[in-house]
């Protein structure tokens, strides 16, 4: 409820562009948020399923950006989190322009010696990070659209903080999957009083250049950020390879993430998700698996991450910023807990999974895809404890007591 009071305080500043045209379609709902960005800056495109219940909201002008998703149709949770008061006011700021959505498409590294995100010679601190204004404030081509996908295209010339030039195609394809694919995903039954919405997404880089992308230039990797809206009852608990011999979870990235909001035993991770602590926590190849889930005990809702993780020994980018000891020995999943910083400051609160492909060794020509899948899972405890046990092998009992 307190973050529903925070955005909607933060909408009645807005004008009346803010305002729903259909009175049912409140705030929370996709409805509300169907009509906000109709009367935005930001025209969108939805994809829709037969029988309009499964929808997703899609933003070519923000790099073809999934806003949110919905199993419900207009009247249903709307689930991905979104800034209104940054949405409405559009591209005012020249360093970032934090809109949310629940999947975008951003590049890695974001720090180190081949980082997008900080010039040559420059310190890397905040005052001097930017994202690249082609994933920031950028329309992405549409190549074409249908009532269940939307294809879209973009190219670039980007340096990096070694000063090496990169050429870069980009082909991002976001595809509504029925019940059926699914099921044939997660391989298993979907009990028929679950509600559901999942979509695919390929994200594909080419290079365009006439020299090859390497370990020494440096290698752009396919990034997706989901951000979401936390509550005091939803944890993110996400599977790990317990014949990984090195470190299972990189729990540093703003100070150690104490033990009463992070759990690692007997396979799994449990991060406490509330929005009220700011943590990071992210997997390295090796360590981590091909799929993540949260769960919100209160709201009934399991959602699930899948990706491709290539097989074999792979060089994950390194985002952490400053000088690195090894560039190429980065995470292949993260996630996120918004919550005040030293300041006393929030931009959210949400929650954020992240995905990485590896960094692209590319000759000219050559690509590298990406692919994910977001799902959104709403029923009892029981229907839903039955998916985590097939699709994780996950107790949900003991996801939603962790904490």
């Amino acid at each position: 409820m307190k973050i529903f009071i925070k955005v909607f305080l933060a909408v009645i500043l807005i004008a009346g562009s803010t305002a729903c045209n259909d009175k049912t379609d409140e705030m929370g709902t996709y409805g509300y948020d169907v009509e906000f960005f109709a009367s935005s800056k930001f025209q969108p495109l939805e994809l829709t399923s037969a029988d309009g219940q499964a929808r997703v909201l899609v933003v070519p002008a923000l790099q073809g950006r999934v806003m949110t998703s919905t199993a419900g149709g207009r009247g249903g949770v709307s689930y991905g989190w979104i800034n209104y008061k940054a949405v409405s006011e559009g591209l005012v700021n020249p360093q970032f322009n934090p809109f949310g959505g629940e999947e975008r498409f951003w590049i890695g590294p974001e720090g180190g010696p081949f980082s997008w995100y900080f010039k040559p010679g420059d310190e890397q601190v905040y005052a001097n990070w930017k994202v690249p204004a082609f994933i920031d404030s950028e329309p992405f081509d549409i190549e074409s659209s249908s009532d269940t996908e939307a294809v879209f295209t973009k190219t670039c010339a980007l340096n990096n903080a070694s000063g090496n030039e990169f050429k870069i195609g980009v082909r991002r394809a976001v595809k509504l999957l029925d019940k059926t694919a699914l099921e044939n995903l997660l391989g298993v039954k979907i009990p028929a009083s679950v509600h559901s919405v999942a979509y695919g997404t390929e994200n594909t880089l080419e290079n365009l250049g006439t020299s090859a992308w390497t370990k020494e230039t440096g290698m752009p990797s396919v990034w997706l950020l989901g951000t979401f809206n936390p509550t005091p009852t939803t944890t993110v608990f996400i599977p790990y390879n317990e014949d990984f011999e090195g470190r299972i979870v990189n729990d540093e990235y703003f100070g150690k993430v104490p033990s009463d909001r992070l759990i690692v035993e007997d396979g799994m991770i449990y991060f406490k998700i509330d929005g009220e602590y700011r943590a990071k926590i992210g997997l390295p190849s090796g360590s981590a698996k091909d799929i993540c889930g949260s769960y919100d005990s209160k709201a009934g809702v399991l959602n699930i991450l899948k990706y491709t993780v290539p097989e074999g020994e792979n060089d994950y980018v390194n985002g952490q910023w400053g000088p690195q000891e090894d560039p190429f020995g980065g995470d292949v999943i993260n996630s996120y807990n918004d919550g005040p910083t030293e300041t006393g400051t929030i931009m959210g609160p949400f929650y954020e999974i992240e995905t990485s492909s590896p960094g692209a060794p590319l000759v000219p020509g050559g690509k590298l895809t990406h692919t994910q899948y977001t799902i959104h899972l709403e029923g009892s405890f029981e229907d839903l404890a039955i998916v985590a046990r097939e699709v994780f092998g996950a107790d949900l009992g003991k996801v939603a007591k962790a904490f």
